[in-house]
């Protein structure tokens, strides 16, 4: 109780003379919010005043009505002496805050900064008592319609307090973090990161005769006002933002270079769900790196590879040329007006993530003049999936692409296609699917190795049969079938929906040459390897549903020797096994070429620049024994499907750098 008592007050104003007590900010960083709640004929109480300069700095700015009263004698003699002549009028009375002699409805502003604090130093009885005769006091000698502007660090227990005594006494209860006051204790405190964590609020409190039902509100800084539904929810946008505090604290102070980098989520007061994610990076100070940026990446662009993934974040940052950068994404099921609204409510967070010292502007960066364009064609369900979207996004260069996203792993696009926009003579414009797009560059790779299958002539009249186990929107087989006509192609497909989505909006068609099983993939390996049902080529484009697992594709039973034996008997000698790898697990990896080897003659494996993906091409033909044979007909079956590409307009340029990729196959 000590810090609640006179002697103390006393004794520390002796101590620290004419230096300013200005632990909560100064009125430069507050007079932001004071002006929102404070006008000039406000009959304004400073409750605590101390030594401060916050009144004397709001009477030289035009607020004249101010009485200051402070439990301290020393105080007051010392306040009086300094303002008697130089601020008429602006009086200092030596009173306790718990026992006002005003009368009733004298002022309209009680303004408090860190007298809360100072009263209640903990949770006992006792204090709770001084503090309810505080709050008493307040509300006896303000009038209807006044404000109590409380400047606290809002403690759990205090917050706790507040959120029972206000709303129970018919006050309207606003929080709101001082952003700016957080920055400069930062740079004040540099020595003293306890002290610069801490973050500053501004209570809000307004007296009514009575509310109906309470109102609470918060704002993280020049945001606007966000109503919350109860105690709770404010509770925990404070709580949401003393943690960040210590994480911005932290960065202030510390470069990240060489460490992982933070990731943040940034939400509505009141609402869980994300609304902006913050992936902050540091790379070691060099000539022409700039201090800081933010760097907005238009929605529906946060799963490109650039945006979605470490190393892509990190050339991302190397490209912008800045020692930190923080790279902001847009959540989908969000409303986003302008890129110019983006920085504006994001700009008292970013603030927060600069490095001390920091005086220059932090400029916004983007790939696009807008915050970009995402709408959600169809919403949908499956038992095997869960919930999924069809959407379109604007990328780069205006280009239009259609996405099928599973919300279970809402970063990871599950198909894409390229949507051109085409207009006939006489006819509205409509859209189509472009069939020589490949979103995924392992099917291009998938797809030399059908080539191969199919021999030097590329014959329509001698057709291969392929199996291709993982339909999803059907992208890998509509460009085998524009691509490669003498193949005959089958998909297996688990999922019933998903060739319902393949159809209706990724304009897969079946013919004589393409149709498509509805069945468990290895089920159906299972019975073509009992009926003798012979393919060419057997293709796995299939994910794992456990993202617990460092291998993402195939899930893990598609190489168990079960599996892999019948694939060996589907295929014969002369067939090709293609599988896409996605493991991050480096020992998961391992273990799955050594089945694949134990399986099959000859393993050959491609991995993918920059990506995680390989594409491994396994065979029991007796050719390929060595690196070169390999090479030389997957380079033979590379350049052809280059040239069937351009003859069929598909593509018009080479789709496969065929020599980067020889150099990169390995056995």
């Amino acid at each position: 109780m000590e810090f609640a008592q006179p002697e103390y007050w006393n004794s520390f104003f002796t101590k620290r003379g004419e230096k300013a007590f200005e632990w909560y900010g100064e009125y430069l960083e507050l007079c932001e919010q004071i002006h929102k709640y404070v006008k000039y004929t406000d009959q304004i109480l400073m409750l605590g005043c101390g030594n401060s300069q916050l009144s004397m700095e709001m009477y030289d700015s035009g607020f004249r009505n101010i009485t200051n009263i402070d439990i301290s004698t020393v105080a007051i003699r010392k306040m009086l002496d300094l303002n008697g002549e130089k601020r008429p009028g602006m009086t200092y009375l030596q009173m306790d805050a718990t026992q006002m002699t005003f009368e009733d409805d004298h002022f309209s502003v009680a303004l408090d900064k860190g007298t809360l604090d100072a009263l209640f130093v903990d949770d006992t009885p006792e204090v709770q008592a001084t503090v309810e005769r505080y709050f008493n006091e307040i509300k006896r000698t303000m009038r209807n319609g006044g404000r109590y502007l409380c400047i606290t660090l809002l403690q759990e227990h205090i917050l706790r307090y507040i959120l029972n005594y206000f709303p129970r006494n018919g006050f309207m209860l606003r929080v709101v973090h001082c952003t700016d006051a957080d920055r400069a204790n930062q740079e004040k405190n540099a020595d003293n990161p306890d002290v610069g964590a801490m973050p500053v609020f501004i209570v809000v409190a307004t007296k009514f005769k009575a509310l109906p039902t309470p109102i609470l509100e918060f704002s993280l800084g020049k945001d606007k006002m966000q109503r919350v539904q109860n105690a709770e929810e404010l509770t925990n946008a404070v709580t949401a933002v003393q943690k960040a505090a210590l994480i911005c604290n932290g960065l202030a102070r510390t470069s990240i270079a060489g460490h992982k980098e933070v990731v943040m989520d940034l939400c509505q007061p009141g609402d869980s769900k994300p609304r902006y994610t913050v992936y902050i990076l540091d790379q070691p100070p060099a000539r022409g790196l700039g201090k800081f940026a933010a760097f907005i990446v238009p929605q529906g662009r946060e799963i490109e590879w650039l945006f979605a993934t470490t190393k892509g974040r990190e050339k991302l940052q190397s490209s912008a040329k800045y020692q930190r950068l923080a790279v902001v994404t847009l959540h989908r099921d969000q409303t986003y007006l302008s890129l110019d609204s983006v920085r504006a409510e994001l700009a008292d967070s970013i603030k927060c993530l600069a490095p001390i010292g920091l005086t220059e502007q932090i400029p916004f960066l983007s790939i696009a003049a807008d915050v970009g364009k995402r709408q959600t064609l169809v919403s949908g369900f499956s038992q095997i999936s869960g919930e999924f979207r069809i959407e379109e996004v604007e990328g780069a260069e205006g280009k239009v692409f259609r996405r099928l996203i599973f919300l279970s792993n809402q970063f990871v696009i599950q198909s894409e296609a390229l949507v051109k926009t085409i207009k006939l003579k006489g006819k509205k414009e409509r859209k189509k699917i472009d069939f020589g797009y490949l979103a995924c560059q392992h099917h291009l790779y998938m797809s030399a190795g059908v080539q191969l299958i199919t021999g030097p002539k590329n014959n329509p009249n001698e057709l291969k049969d392929v199996v291709v186990v993982g339909l999803g929107g059907g992208g890998l087989c509509s460009f085998l079938h524009a691509a490669v006509p003498n193949v005959r192609l089958t998909a297996v497909e688990i999922d019933p929906i998903m060739l319902e989505v393949a159809e209706q909006y990724f304009e897969l068609k079946q013919d004589n040459r393409f149709h498509v099983v509805i069945d468990d993939g290895l089920a159906f390996l299972d019975v073509c390897k009992r009926e003798e049902i012979k393919f060419s080529a057997v293709l796995f484009d299939v994910d794992s549903k456990d993202s617990s697992l460092g291998m993402s594709c195939p899930p893990k039973s598609f190489l168990e020797p079960a599996v892999l034996e019948n694939i060996m008997s589907i295929i014969g000698d002369k067939g090709l096994f293609i599988l896409n790898l996605v493991c991050r697990d480096e020992v998961l990896r391992d273990e799955a070429l050594v089945q694949l080897r134990a399986a099959f003659k000859s393993v050959c494996c491609y991995k993918l620049d920059e990506e995680i993906n390989e594409v491994i091409y396994c065979s029991n033909n007796e050719k390929y024994k060595s690196i070169e044979e390999w090479k030389k007909d997957l380079g033979a079956a590379a350049r052809r499907l280059n040239t069937a590409t351009r003859e069929k307009k598909l593509y018009d340029d080479d789709m496969l750098e065929v020599t980067e990729f020889l150099n990169d196959l390995k056995m």
